[in-house]
């Protein structure tokens, strides 16, 4: 079953942890936005460098640090997905609580490993 998710981080850079879940999101064929500062694409698939307005995403995956996530901390929010994935090097204790308030579920994993092993 396709979950649509906003990749928050994404990255024309291959050996970026952001394009290769952007990568693997298409592969495993995901409705995927892809959202990054940095113009490009992923293997075809365009980086946006607008937040969407319209979506309804299951899911957010963070490839963002803590340090640069609080701008986007209400729009999250604003956005209700199911829930936000916290990959290695995004954990952030005051996003998660801020989710939970919200009836938003952080998870901490790995996008790749999840998709990998079926747990997506």
């Amino acid at each position: 079953m396709s979950k649509k998710t906003l990749v928050l981080g994404a990255s024309p850079n291959p050996e970026r942890y952001g394009f290769k879940a952007t990568a693997m999101l298409n592969e495993y064929k995901h409705a995927v936005v892809a959202f990054g500062i940095k113009k490009g694409d992923v293997n075809g698939h365009p980086i946006v460098n607008e937040l969407p307005t319209d979506s309804d995403f299951d899911t957010i995956t963070l490839y963002l640090g803590p340090a640069n996530q609080k701008e986007y901390y209400q729009y999250m929010v604003n956005q209700k997905p199911k829930r936000v994935v916290f990959n290695p090097g995004t954990e952030n204790e005051e996003l998660q609580t801020l989710l939970k308030q919200n009836g938003i579920e952080p998870v901490e994993a790995c996008t790749l490993v999840m998709l990998r092993t079926g747990q997506y």
